[in-house]
């Protein structure tokens, strides 16, 4: 009963379930899966079915495909109370991408056949889902500009401050970002090399932008972060 309770608290908090009761959201977890997978295991794979729609409940996943060269290239990474899989249940293609644990994950997955009967039931969800897919896609045209432009200096300045705006957590004007991602990972993210990563974080760490402490980063002053990097 606790758990159902949390459960239900936790998808309150998601941007396109605001507009269920309580009643709702319980009829919804009825007919879903919890689901745990540890750090680098493989949630969903790209071209396979796409049936079901995840909610992150803990943890961080990353979005990513791989290119003609074989390198990785991660398209996003998302925290708790975002979710994934939802393009394939809309349009009844493949996946478009795969979805990889960059920590220890707990996911509600949610069949597809429900949630498009949610939908349908529930108009203001499909707005809310509307909402939440048209900031994504401002949120991706920042990133190929950014990966277009910028220089290395701008692209990993983008790169931390979408996933401060994503998985960080603010306090006092400073953003720490847990379980931050590999050197290797936030290449991929920003187009560049691991070897660029390292030297721009250590010039960051230099002039006091940031603070860094083994797998968290500390942004000191937000705000200010993003004015001199023109985010």
């Amino acid at each position: 009963m606790m758990e159902h309770r949390e459960l239900v608290r936790q998808l309150e908090e998601v941007s396109i379930f605001e507009s269920l009761s309580e009643k709702e959201l319980s009829e919804l977890i009825a007919c879903s899966q919890l689901m745990t997978f540890k750090k680098d295991d493989v949630i969903i794979f790209e071209s396979q079915e796409g049936n079901s729609v995840y909610v992150i409940l803990e943890g961080m996943v990353k979005i990513c495909r791989t290119n003609e060269e074989y390198k990785e290239v991660i398209l996003a990474i998302l925290g708790e109370k975002e979710f994934f899989g939802e393009m394939s249940v809309l349009d009844g293609a493949t996946r478009s991408a795969d979805a990889v644990a960059l920590s220890r994950v707990r996911v509600l997955r949610i069949d597809g056949k429900v949630f498009l009967e949610f939908i349908e039931k529930h108009p203001k969800l499909a707005l809310s889902l509307l909402r939440e897919l048209v900031t994504r896609l401002r949120k991706t045209d920042s990133q190929i500009k950014s990966i277009s432009l910028a220089d290395a200096v701008g692209k990993v300045a983008s790169v931390i401050v979408r996933l401060a705006h994503d998985v960080g957590r603010v306090r006092k004007g400073r953003v720490e970002i847990e379980n931050f991602a590999s050197q290797q990972e936030i290449a991929n993210y920003a187009a560049t090399s691991r070897e660029t990563i390292s030297r721009v974080l250590t010039m960051f760490e230099r002039e006091g932008l940031i603070e860094r402490d083994v797998n968290k980063i500390i942004i000191n002053n937000f705000e200010e972060f993003k004015q001199k990097f023109g985010e």
